[in-house]
């Protein structure tokens, strides 16, 4: 049953459509004629099916109304979704370049091409909204995909206009990257403009209108704006907005659309006083457009005397405007002359200036709307390249604009070609197919025609436009003829047969474009090619109070010498870059057609849309496509969908896919010429080898749901019988249920009853729940009793009937550690516990130096045949002069003994010794008194000795003296000789030090810290 519904799911793919509305992929037509094509194209247009497919390009037929689409369910249909598992729809083309992408992290672009009014701006539009909602979502993320989305109102309003052919017409070209994240997530973006058609600004065809903005402004603006800009509320009142005689449209809403251009240019970071200046310029050019000239006697061009506008222009000096509106200013060596115009003059350069102002706040805008998408990470990001560029355009006049758009067209059918022909190629490399030599129409000769160097159209053009004398459109003309003469693609009246005269004008030249032949009027090409500003009047402009005017002029170098690059030579260059860009990249199409000209629903005006097929090169494509095996597929995918045709590979093959494919197409017959096995993917030649495979799949699925529809008579009563087993163990199960819950409710009421009640002696209500308080309260405190005698902190706090109890467990724990501890104690270290006890009894609290004494360490006597108990190294004084001496003490049984060497150098006896004295500081020296009575003693005994603590408590204990030691504050007396008196004084220093000081006493110099 699964396999069957993903089976079925497939079927929305290119096959069975043929069973339902026409073919769902081109590729798959029996017969590749023009007829083919258009009738397929046709069935789906009358069922609203407006995508269709050649192999991955999209073809899309505008249907002039709403479709219902482009929902949130259909995005999340198409998410993640194999290319040919739904029908064709945008949305798969979008989500297939996105996944292919992050799956082989390299950069892609969707090129989106057809002529006006085909559907090419809307086609942008839902690929961006795709991606919005189809991405992961972050606020930072949100605020990008905010961004990205409102810079489509903002460039609609300024660079969309309403045309003969669509209300809503691009009038630029713009390609936007789209940047990524390793984890698909939208980053940032990036938008690059061709061609703003300035022109418009200035004059506009019948029945057509300037750019949107213009009408915004005046019909939705606020009336505090338009008073502050001078504007009033009539759209009939500017020349630059009534010369189509169209200004309101009753598809266009532009108060609406004014709040939503309001909203979008907050949401781009664009702050109030920019737009309030952005505004200002878009008045300015409407002021400019209503500036009026009169002739003086001498037929010099002078303003009008009605000419109120100045006041309102460009936040110049009115005299100084008014002078660079009818003056020309020629510097001659150091002299400046003012050339006065006539009023033809003035008016070019009145509607000059006022096109140089628009194209530069267009320009302008594009910048800050990059500035405020621009992704701040530098590391390595995977972009998608949106293509939104003019259509192919053949007008009743065709002028300078139309020859740069048609040229624009050549370049990129040229790309197409050789991006498709090469996508082919290396698939079949890429799967070892032998590659076919196709057949189709290389362009290369018209684009040389127009782009060559020194002896394309454009070369040409340009050296006519930079030639000293007085060159006209006509001698522009006539250098084109001398030139191109014998191309087979260029016709004038005068190069052509009589029959053809009779089409042309005398100003007329005609190409042979690869879709068809077009006639352009020469009228123009000069002036528009130059597009020249005179410097005086860039220079004032410069000074404008307007902060985006001064900006964007003065970005335009007026003082370089350097003649400007002419529009057709910028074009050209900027298309060249742009091919450089998109070669780099992974191309996806999209190829968008208008049904009709009246842009009514339903209508297929079939003549019209054969023309757009022939200039959209698609049966080229289809043609490049077909060219040997017209399907392929992967064979998981092949196998997958047929494999119940074979009894061999149903309903599992077990080995490779490559080879179930190659024992499945055995089985059904395919004979050698008609397919072929690549690396990954079976190529099949003829649609019409794969429509007998599918009408066989077809009968194979009839059957087996036959087959499955028996069984399931025979297996009903089983059904019945196993539902009726279930019923009743469902019920067994649920009295259980319900046992177990009772029960589980009268433990709960229980337990609580026993906690209310937890304070009052033992009763039947309280039992349980004190043994359960009392069992988990000596669960906890087994596992966490206290390690060692020193830790009074971890014992677990006893809940209240147990606070007795718990104390008497803490005391035998206690008792029980002590009792280890010291069976475990060493006579060794019970004595020098027993010393450290004395030591501590006798200086702690009394000697500075007592907390930093270190462990007892025992010290080696040179002396050996004495019954030695202790020795130590010490530093003896001499009692006149306070020499310092090294000598070891040896203590005795009886005696301590100085000894030099192996000489002892003096005994003092115990008996003798009247008391022992040392400072309270951290000084080592220690004073015996010495009774002077004695024989042999000649008075105190100074000392100095590193081991001060160690040695005092051996010799209180071997000497029985511990009464005897004296923790003296201040200077130390002592006897040198009976009836004689000196002392031992104490200071502190930086370094420490013993000197006999100017008293006669032992100065002891202790060492302070810093």
């Amino acid at each position: 049953g699964g396999e069957g519904a993903e089976g079925f799911l497939a079927m929305e793919g290119a096959l069975t459509a043929r069973d339902r509305v026409g073919i769902q992929d081109f590729v798959l037509l029996d017969e590749t004629t023009d007829a083919a094509f258009l009738s397929n194209l046709t069935k789906r247009f009358s069922k609203d099916l407006i995508y269709t497919y050649i192999g991955t390009l999209l073809v899309s037929v505008n249907p002039y109304k709403e479709l219902d689409i482009y929902n949130n369910k259909q995005m999340d249909l198409y998410m993640g979704v194999n290319f040919f598992e739904l029908p064709p729809h945008i949305y798969a083309l979008a989500d297939n370049a996105y996944h292919t992408m992050l799956t082989e992290f390299n950069n892609h672009f969707i090129l989106i091409s057809g002529e006006s009014g085909a559907g090419k701006t809307e086609a942008s539009k839902k690929i961006l909204q795709y991606y919005a909602v189809s991405c992961p979502s972050t606020t930072l993320l949100n605020t990008v995909r905010d961004k990205m989305l409102m810079s489509n109102p903002v460039l609609e309003a300024f660079g969309n206009a309403k045309t003969l052919k669509n209300d809503n017409s691009s009038r630029f070209g713009k390609y936007m990257d789209i940047q990524f994240d390793s984890q698909g997530d939208a980053v940032g973006g990036h938008i690059l403009n061709y061609l703003l058609e300035k022109s418009r600004v200035v004059h506009q065809n019948h029945g057509e209108r300037n750019f949107h903005i213009f009408y915004q402004l005046v019909e939705g603006g606020e009336e505090g704006l338009l008073h502050q800009l001078g504007l009033e509320r009539d759209c009939q009142h500017y020349d630059y907005l009534t010369q189509g005689e169209c200004a309101i449209v009753s598809s266009i809403n532009d108060r609406n659309d004014w709040k939503t251009v309001k909203n979008a240019l907050q949401i781009i970071n664009i702050d109030e006083i920019n737009i309030n200046h952005l505004f200002g310029t878009v008045a300015s050019v409407l002021h400019l457009g209503n500036v009026r000239f009169d002739s003086d006697s001498k037929g010099r061009a002078q303003l009008n005397e009605n000419n109120a506008e100045l006041r309102w222009l460009l936040g110049v000096d009115a005299h100084s405007l008014q002078e660079g509106l009818t003056y020309r200013k020629i510097e001659a060596k150091k002299d400046q002359v003012l050339s006065p115009f006539t009023i033809d003059h003035a008016i070019y350069v009145r509607d000059a200036l006022a096109k140089a102002i628009y194209g530069q706040t267009f320009t302008w805008l594009v910048n800050r709307i990059n500035e405020s998408m621009e992704n701040k990470d530098l590391s390595r990001k995977n972009v998608i390249g949106l293509l939104d560029i003019y259509g192919f355009e053949v007008f009743y006049v065709n002028s300078f604009e139309q020859f740069c758009i048609n040229y624009c067209n050549e370049k990129l059918q040229q790309l197409f070609i050789q991006l498709t022909l090469k996508a082919e190629q290396e698939e079949y490399e890429a799967e070892d197919i032998e590659w076919e030599p196709v057949q189709f129409f290389n362009n290369k000769i018209i684009c040389d025609l127009v782009e060559e160097k020194h002896r394309g159209i454009i070369s040409i053009l340009d050296e006519e436009c930079l030639r000293p004398g007085d060159a006209t459109d006509l001698t522009f003309l006539e250098r084109l003829e001398e030139r191109m003469s014998n191309h087979p693609h260029f016709v004038t009246h005068k190069l052509a047969d009589k029959m053809t005269r009779k089409t042309l004008e005398r100003g007329d030249f005609r190409l042979l474009h690869y879709a068809g032949e077009v006639t352009y009027c020469v009228v123009g090409f000069l002036d528009k090619n130059n597009d020249l500003l005179y410097k005086n009047i860039k220079d004032l402009i410069c000074q404008s109070k307007n902060a985006i005017i001064s900006e964007s002029f003065s970005t335009m170098d007026s003082d370089s010498m350097r003649r400007p690059e002419t529009v057709a030579t910028q074009f050209k260059s900027s298309l060249l870059k742009l091919t450089d860009i998109l070669m780099a990249k992974d191309a996806w199409y999209i190829r968008c057609l208008k049904p009709n000209e009246s842009k009514q629903p339903g209508h297929f005006d079939e003549a019209l849309v054969r023309h757009q097929v022939k200039y959209l090169g698609l049966m080229e494509h289809l043609r490049v496509r077909r060219a040997g095996f017209a399907y392929r597929r992967k064979y998981e995918v092949f196998l997958k969908r047929y494999k119940p045709l074979c009894p061999a590979t149903w309903p599992h093959w077990r080995g490779l896919p490559a080879d179930g494919v190659e024992v499945l197409v055995q089985h059904l017959g395919y004979l050698p010429d008609e397919y072929k096995m690549g690396r990954t993917k079976i190529f099949i030649r003829h649609p019409r080898t794969l429509y007998a495979t599918e009408d066989a799949f077809e009968k194979c699925k009839h059957d087996l749901a036959t087959r499955l529809q028996a069984k399931y008579k025979g297996y009903k009563f089983l059904f019945i019988s196993a539902t009726k087993i279930e019923t009743c163990w469902r019920g067994v199960q649920a009295r259980k249920e319900r046992d177990r819950r009772a029960w589980a409710v009268k433990v709960i009421k229980k337990f609580i009853k026993g906690y209310m009640t937890r304070g009052q002696a033992k009763n039947t209500d309280n039992s349980e729940y004190l043994a359960f308080v009392r069992q988990n309260y000596l669960n906890r405190l087994k596992g966490n009793l206290p390690k060692t005698v020193l830790d009074k902190t971890t014992w677990q706090t006893p809940p209240a009937v147990l606070a007795e109890t718990s104390e008497i467990l803490r005391k035998l724990h206690y008792r029980l550690m002590v009792r280890k501890y010291v069976r475990g104690i060493t006579p060794q270290k019970k004595a020098q516990f027993q010393m450290k006890l004395l030591t501590s009894s006798i200086f702690k609290g009394k000697k500075e130096s007592y907390p930093q004494s270190v462990q007892i360490h025992s010290h080696q006597c040179t002396v050996f045949f004495l019954l030695v108990q202790y020795g130590v190294p010490v530093i003896k004084y001499d009692r006149n002069g306070f020499k310092p001496r090294p000598r070891q003490l040896v203590l005795t049984q009886r005696a301590a003994h100085v000894i030099e060497e192996a000489n002892i150098k003096q005994t003092v006896p115990y008996t003798s010794l009247k008391g022992i004295s040392v400072s309270n500081l951290t000084d080592g020296i220690v004073v015996f008194h010495i009774a002077c009575e004695v024989p042999k003693q000649k008075g105190a005994l100074i000392m100095q000795c590193d081991t001060l603590f160690e040695f005092l408590t051996k010799l209180s204990i071997i000497a029985n003296k511990q009464n005897a030691i004296q923790v003296v504050h201040g200077s130390i007396q002592f006897e040198i000789q009976a009836g004689k008196e000196s002392a031992v004084d104490f200071s502190s220093g930086q370094e420490p030090t013993v000197y006999k000081a100017k008293n006669g006493h032992l100065m002891v110099v202790r060492r302070v810290p810093l």
